[in-house]
């Protein structure tokens, strides 16, 4: 039952992104055509080369009927081709996918690498200044936008010090900066996730009794209470999906990575909108996927814990 009701919201899910996103970037004003052809042409396009480019486009048509073409095709395995010409949108995808991956994959890893150390430090010396210090970097964490924090290890870590590439993609050191400003705000999250789950564990009866029989106080937080108190970190770090990615536009336009970002933020101001509708379906994709693999790692996890719900 769990995998047809998984699967059903799923789809229910995607079409409600695709049906949102092509609404929405149909009443952002301008043209397409004239857009595109302009940037084309290089000059104003004529009344005619606009009609022709509208019809060839099928954007003559109602939105409903355009979108319905548009699922139709996707439907086929074919999401259409760039207005610029630059392919067909899924060889795009394609293209810039790995990027975004290497950027969301390093970011995740530097907030596990930050969170689990600090959240642990924090909950075992609670009340001490390594617990306030903790607390109050995590709440700087939360609160610095990432455009700010990219711009400005940028200014220190590439300019200043020289240590990092400032722009671009393909090597391990031009991937620094932009996770370690991606994973801040992920890290600041789940370190206090980490310091209050952990708290909540440690007062638990279990732990009282390895502490009674003699079981030393590292093996006692490590061993018997962080796996209990990972499970609530977990099912978090597949919801930050969404925060990694929204924040990957962010950042990737920043550091100028050739990324889904870059691509989306270039065919929303060029109105490219098979590309537009391309990205927010492969990502609507990513997220709904990694929330369904959270749910089996939770489930592994903790055996008690029914995916399907109670008593399934």
């Amino acid at each position: 039952m769990f995998p047809l009701r998984r699967l059903s919201s799923t789809v229910v899910v995607l079409l409600g992104v695709t049906i949102l996103t092509y609404g929405l970037i149909f009443l952002t004003p301008g043209d397409p055509a004239t857009v595109v052809l302009q940037e084309q042409l290089g000059h104003q396009p004529s009344e005619q080369s606009v009609r022709d480019f509208r019809a060839e486009q099928g954007l003559d048509d109602p939105v409903p009927v355009q979108y319905a073409n548009w699922l139709a095709d996707v439907l086929r395995g074919d999401l259409g081709d760039s207005y610029y010409g630059d392919g067909p949108v899924l060889e795009l995808l394609v293209d810039h996918l790995p990027q975004t991956l290497a950027l969301a994959g390093a970011s995740i890893l530097v907030a596990i690498c930050v969170a689990l150390p600090a959240g642990i430090a924090s909950a075992c010396y609670r009340g001490t200044r390594i617990d306030y210090a903790s607390q109050l970097i995590a709440l700087l964490g939360v609160s610095t936008p990432n455009f700010w924090l990219g711009y400005l290890l940028i200014i220190v870590g590439a300019l200043r010090l020289g240590l990092f590439p400032v722009a671009g993609a393909g090597s391990l050191p031009q991937l620094v900066l932009p996770a370690i400003t991606l994973g801040t705000g992920m890290a600041a999250v789940l370190t206090r996730l980490v310091r209050s789950s952990l708290l909540e564990v440690l007062a638990e009866p279990f732990v009282d009794g390895a502490r009674a029989r003699g079981v030393p106080e590292r093996a006692v937080v490590v061993v018997h209470a962080l796996r209990t108190a990972l499970l609530p970190v977990v099912t978090m770090i597949g919801l930050q999906l969404g925060y990694v990615l929204g924040g990957a536009v962010v950042v990737e336009v920043v550091f100028q990575r050739p990324g889904l970002g870059t691509l989306l933020v270039d065919a929303v101001f060029a109105r490219d909108y098979p590309v537009v509708q391309g990205v927010t379906l492969l990502v609507g994709t990513l997220f709904v996927a990694v929330n369904l693999l959270t749910d089996l790692v939770y489930r592994r996890l903790d055996p008690r814990v029914s995916i399907g719900g109670v008593g399934t």
